[in-house]
């Protein structure tokens, strides 16, 4: 696996672990060093030292009996005085083996050895039963003894050991010279026997020779394997005078063969016997208690490597992981400092720079400071990297700067075209009487109304304020018709009864230019055949505006993507030109505080609903109405509402409408012979479609000559018919026209059509 793969931190606690388990190994060898120290310890104090006075009582007991059986006037007193000492020490024998510390430490050998004596000793009653009715003889009540004693030197031969050569070889041969000294028990018992009985048998006395030579030649066997000063010992032992009295006993019982052995008395037999075998257990104590001092050093250096291994060990192990930690830790602090500084501090500054904010850099986005080492020198690139993404923010800032002056400039000085174009129409419209030329002027008005609404796209790019104020509110429904008259297919919008409500005049503008930006697109993306409705109505939280088209509609995740957009007023990229007028009417709704939003419509169109905040609306008497919009701060033209029963010339009978069409801008007052907006028809007659002729100069001169205007006279109903068909013929052309350019049908809110 490359290293690649794996993160720093699992590097990191892998080499910590690896130190661990070599140290746990270490401490494990000491440990086991220990433990077996431990085992031996405590083996010695629960096995050994209860079982070495109970082979004493043994051996003790094993000589009353013989002697028991053997004497024509049996002792009882003696033999239960003997007995009561066994059994006390089989007592503590048994109640020290079975402890768990003792079981613990021995191995399963050892184990079932020690419950093998227990069960020969718990059943020592059987043996000493028929010592009591004197209905055994003195070789078998010897036997029965010899095994249980037999049975505690296998368990000695099992105990554990400390893990020392030279000392586990002396505790053998120690032991087997305590295994001669159990064999000279053994004959000793048997010739006290058989002195109290007057006589060997040949049973006995071979067995009394077998066991001579065994004891000797255990002797001679071990000596050469002892220390040396443990040889000298034994051999100033053997050579002595006591060991050379025993022996000539020894040699004159075998050589007289199965007699009444009356040769030797008890007396010196027992006492010749007793003090060899003392010597012999002297001896064997004195080498134990020198084999101890000799385990000191051993067991010194066990706890030594102890202490090392698992004291110091466990401290460099302990450091080892504070190191780790603490590097894991600056690790994990770089890499939560460097995430942050990656995903929130730097954008967040980078963004605010973006939109022209002053930023205090350095204490937004401090230098990573983690000292001059590796994580130190990583620090360091990041903190190269914040600078060099800084620097570009800054330029990037600065250029967006330069080309938001740009755009607001040149949408100032188009702003100032067209709206020197819309006063000349105007007065070219109320100058004109022809109605092809009217229908024509018209329509370049609309056209400059959208111009002027593309001018207005470049200033909410950069963020600034359109020009366009109202001091006084404006009634919403004006401000619909407001937006009607911006779009170029108006004749297709229906605007629906709407519930009464006034608008803030410093939210008319934005309001105005944010719905004909929908109903723009609603327009723009539905069948010419279609209507585009609008209607409105107050809720709990405020008015709310549905603009409602009866295209293809869009699909969900485009209507999602839709209306995140709508939701953030975020900078606009080039790349976001095609739709320009998503961000367009998301910044004007940041701006208003209003709440836009797309859903499907029940004629498989979309519907957006805009949702004006109470703060905003105010109480429909006391806005100013149509002459507020149209005044001198305002170059929206408001609508009318035609509901008249319209015919084409030559056509079949009258269809009804309810197109929402421009209204001219306000007409001056006029006098009964004066058309509202045209010059009066005394100037130069009227048309043959009724409308006034105009002659130059003439509208100036009746407007000197009427200063007090009068109330207009009726028009002909059947001139006002032949108008609005020639005006509907007009729109249809346009519209017919418009559609093959500008109708996609895909419902994306897009640029509404610019």
């Amino acid at each position: 696996m490359s290293s690649r793969t794996i993160t720093l931190r699992r590097q990191v606690a892998f080499l910590v672990t690896a130190l661990v388990l070599l140290w746990a190994f270490a401490a494990w060898m000491t440990l086991r060093d220990g433990a077996n120290m431990l085992g031996v310890n405590e083996l010695n104090a629960k096995v050994y030292e209860p079982s070495e006075p109970l082979i004493a009582t043994l051996q003790q007991e094993r000589r009353a009996s013989v002697v028991y059986l053997g004497s024509a006037v049996r002792d009882r007193a003696a033999l239960e005085e003997t007995r009561e000492a066994t059994d006390a020490a089989v007592a503590t024998f048994i109640a020290q083996s079975q402890r768990w510390q003792a079981r613990l430490a021995g191995s399963e050998e050892t184990d079932r050895l020690i419950r093998d004596t227990v069960a020969q000793l718990e059943q020592l009653g059987d043996t000493r039963k028929p010592i009591d009715g004197v209905t055994v003889d003195r070789a078998t009540a010897m036997a029965g003894y010899t095994s249980v004693i037999d049975s505690i030197f296998r368990v000695w031969r099992s105990l554990g050991k400390l893990d020392d050569e030279q000392i586990g070889n002396t505790t053998a041969n120690l032991i087997d010279l305590k295994r001669a000294w159990e064999v000279m028990s053994r004959q000793d018992a048997l010739v006290t026997g058989a002195l109290s009985a007057g006589q060997l048998s040949a049973a006995e006395h071979a067995e009394f020779t077998r066991l001579v030579g065994i004891y000797r030649f255990v002797i001679q066997d071990t000596a050469p394997r002892l220390p040396a000063d443990d040889q000298v010992a034994l051999r100033q032992l053997t050579t002595g005078d006591t060991f050379g009295r025993l022996q000539r006993f020894e040699d004159q019982v075998i050589a007289a063969g199965p007699t009444s052995a009356a040769r030797l008395t008890l007396g010196d037999w027992q006492s010749t016997s007793q003090s060899a075998r003392d010597a012999v257990n002297d001896l064997i104590l004195a080498r134990g208690d020198a084999l101890v001092a000799a385990a000191i050093p051993v067991v010194a250096g066990v706890v030594l490597r102890l202490l090392f291994a698992t004291g110091l060990g466990a401290l460099m192990v302990w450091a080892s992981v504070l190191a780790s930690g603490q590097l894991v830790r600056r690790m994990d602090r770089l890499r939560r400092d460097a995430r942050d500084l990656a995903t929130s501090r730097l954008p967040t500054v980078v963004e605010r720079l973006s939109r022209g904010e002053r930023v205090d850099v350095h204490a937004e986005t401090p230098d990573l400071d983690y000292g001059s080492d590796e994580l130190g020198q990583v620090g360091g690139a990041f903190n190269e990297v914040q600078h060099t993404a800084i620097r570009s923010a800054v330029e990037q800032a600065e250029l967006r700067r330069d080309v938001s002056a740009t755009f607001l400039n040149i949408s100032r000085r188009t702003q100032g075209l067209v709206h020197r174009q819309l006063t000349l129409l105007t007065e070219m419209q109320r100058k004109e009487d022809d109605a092809a030329t009217l229908e024509r002027l018209f329509d370049l008005d609309h056209l400059a109304t959208r111009m002027r609404r593309n001018a207005e796209n470049l200033i909410v790019l950069t963020g600034a304020i359109s020009p366009r104020i109202w001091k006084h509110d404006i009634p919403i429904l004006d401000v619909v018709r407001g937006a009607v008259a911006e779009v170029e297919d108006y004749t297709r919008v229906s605007v629906l009864p709407m519930a009464d409500g006034g608008l803030v005049g410093r939210a008319v503008a934005d309001a105005t230019h944010l719905l004909a930006e929908l109903i723009e697109n609603a327009l723009s993306f539905s069948p010419p055949t279609t209507p585009v409705t609008v209607t409105g109505q107050l809720v709990a939280t405020g008015y709310a505006i549905e603009v409602e088209d009866r295209g293809l509609g869009m699909d969900p995740d485009d209507l999602a993507a839709a209306n995140a957009r709508l939701g953030s007023a975020g900078g606009f990229r080039l790349s976001d030109s095609p739709q320009l007028g998503l961000f367009v009417v998301a910044r004007l709704a940041a701006r208003l505080g209003v709440r836009v939003n797309l859903r499907e419509s029940a004629y498989g169109g979309t519907t957006a609903v805009v949702l004006i905040p109470s703060d905003l609306i105010t109480d429909p008497h006391a806005a100013t109405g149509d002459a507020a919009l149209s005044g001198s701060q305002v170059d929206t033209q408001p609508l009318a509402v035609v509901g008249a029963q319209q015919t084409r010339t030559g056509q079949g009978p009258a269809q009804p409408s309810t197109a929402v069409v421009p209204t001219q801008r306000r007409p001056a007052p006029v006098t009964p012979e004066r058309t509202p907006g045209r010059p009066p028809a005394a100037a130069g007659g009227v048309t043959d479609a009724g409308l006034p002729r105009r002659v130059r100069r003439a509208a100036q001169a009746v407007a000197a000559e009427a200063p007090h205007p009068a109330p207009a006279a009726e028009r002909d109903p059947e001139v006002v018919r032949r108008k609005m068909t020639a005006y509907q013929d007009g729109t249809r052309r346009g519209r017919a026209a418009g559609a093959d350019d500008d109708h996609h049908g895909d419902g994306t809110l897009t640029a509404s059509g610019n």
